[in-house]
């Protein structure tokens, strides 16, 4: 005799947990039977990424690279982290490269405010503390061959950051759901009971908005990092002219050019933080070109042009995700 089976599994509920961490919000969406996870395990995984890279901790182990005359051993996140940072500074040609802290604390950019402004000399001197290629990892330690090296990690960790949360969920078999922290993304699977497309709106940068209402994309991906580099968000301004946080390691001065931000695709969030930190730096032609040679980046522009109207633009890729 055979006996109908009964399924045993409850209709999966959403869960939503948020919090403030790194210096910013942060909010979670997932599926499950029931609360599986807590505000608190996400607590504790955001207090281990800061003992590692916070620069605002004088115990983490950044802030004892920076302070060290020669290495340390890394922990495994911050090893992952300084793997990729390393992979991406190759990759971009030099563009993205964690040794600009000196500058980016010089630029008033850092932990310390600054009442001026770094001359040309200055700036001369603190480019002989950057290059990526001073630096090296080895048997778990991170070596720096100048020791007036220091590092800063703001343009990937984040992305990091989200990833290890996914991931977090992932163990617990949590396949439906969406992690944000300071606005970087990482999503899997959809919206349940339902099983609709989880949908992801890009705003136009705040400064903007009023002009051009028209420049928010949605796209609905099943799975992937999204993150947005903009030189909206941090900005100083000097005799009426902004400049950008993101600061060129060869000139030493803030990149300057026609974009106002990039949102990057990729298969996880720390990969897309750091290409969008580096298509920020290359400028729209350079950048579109650099994403249209790279099958695991798709990318949106917001830019403003000659005539001072704002526009944007998107890769091939990035246009599949609208559809």
């Amino acid at each position: 005799m055979h006996f109908p089976v009964v399924s045993q599994h409850q209709p999966l509920k959403k869960i939503q947990l948020s919090g403030f961490a790194q210096g910013t919000s942060w909010h979670i969406t997932y599926y499950a039977e029931d609360s599986i996870v807590r505000k608190k395990s996400i607590d504790s995984i955001f207090s281990v990424l800061d003992r590692a890279m916070s620069i605002y901790k004088p115990y983490s182990l950044i802030s004892k690279f920076n302070c060290a005359k020669k290495d340390i051993v890394l922990d495994d996140h911050f090893e992952k982290v300084i793997t990729k940072s390393l992979e991406v500074w190759k990759a971009s040609d030099g563009l993205f490269d964690i040794t600009v802290m000196p500058l980016v604390d010089a630029w008033g950019f850092g932990a310390k405010k600054v009442s001026r402004y770094p001359d040309s000399a200055k700036v001369k001197s603190l480019l002989r503390c950057v290059g990526s290629g001073k630096l090296e990892l080895k048997n778990h330690r991170l070596i720096k061959y100048t020791p007036c090296i220091s590092i800063d990690v703001n343009g990937i960790a984040q992305g990091y950051s989200v990833d290890v949360i996914a991931g977090f969920l992932e163990d617990r078999q949590i396949m439906n759901y969406l992690v944000e922290v300071g606005g970087e993304i990482r999503i899997k699977g959809r919206k349940q009971p339902g099983n609709e497309k989880m949908k992801i709106g890009i705003e136009a940068p705040g400064d903007y908005t009023i002009e051009m209402p028209v420049m928010q994309k949605i796209i609905t991906p099943d799975s992937g990092g999204i993150t947005t580099s903009g030189n909206y968000r941090q900005y100083h301004e000097s005799n009426g002219k902004k400049f950008s946080h993101n600061i060129d390691p060869f000139t030493g001065y803030p990149i300057q050019n026609e974009l106002i931000s990039v949102t990057v695709y990729a298969a996880d969030a720390m990969t897309a933080d750091a290409y969008d930190n580096v298509l920020m730096a290359m400028g729209l032609v350079k950048g579109m070109q650099f994403v249209e040679g790279r099958k695991d980046l798709a990318a949106y522009f917001i830019y403003k042009k000659n005539d001072g109207s704002i526009a944007d633009t998107a890769s091939t890729g990035f246009m599949q995700l609208t559809k």
